[in-house]
């Protein structure tokens, strides 16, 4: 096993509405499916936007799609319009989320 930033194995797309932000995270390998299931959980990403005020996280299973969706509440500072915050945008929250590291068999790695 081996330790790896999630954009080795996943990409990710976002978008906003309001105060919420909805990130997809999509395994370049479906065989990565499970294995991101079990590590990256509600609690991992609502941690990891902590920071910046979030105070729900929800995931969402796809997994004939092997796919997630997850959906953060509370995490662009009050939104688009109302934050000072240059990136508040949902879209770049997407990046964040692909720097959180899981532990994978190597041979999985690309």
């Amino acid at each position: 096993m081996i330790e790896v930033p999630l954009y080795d194995l996943a990409h990710s797309r976002a978008g906003d509405k309001g105060n919420r932000a909805n990130l997809s995270l999509i395994p370049y390998k479906p065989e990565l499916y499970p294995i991101l299931a079990e590590q990256v959980t509600e609690a991992r990403v609502l941690a990891l936007f902590a920071h910046r005020g979030a105070t729900r996280c929800r995931r969402y299973d796809l997994p004939l799609l092997h796919a997630f969706n997850f959906v953060v509440d509370d995490v662009l500072e009050g939104g688009v319009n109302a934050s000072l915050n240059l990136d508040g945008h949902g879209k770049t929250q997407s990046f964040r989320l692909l720097a959180l590291t899981v532990q994978v068999p190597r041979h999985l790695v690309p």
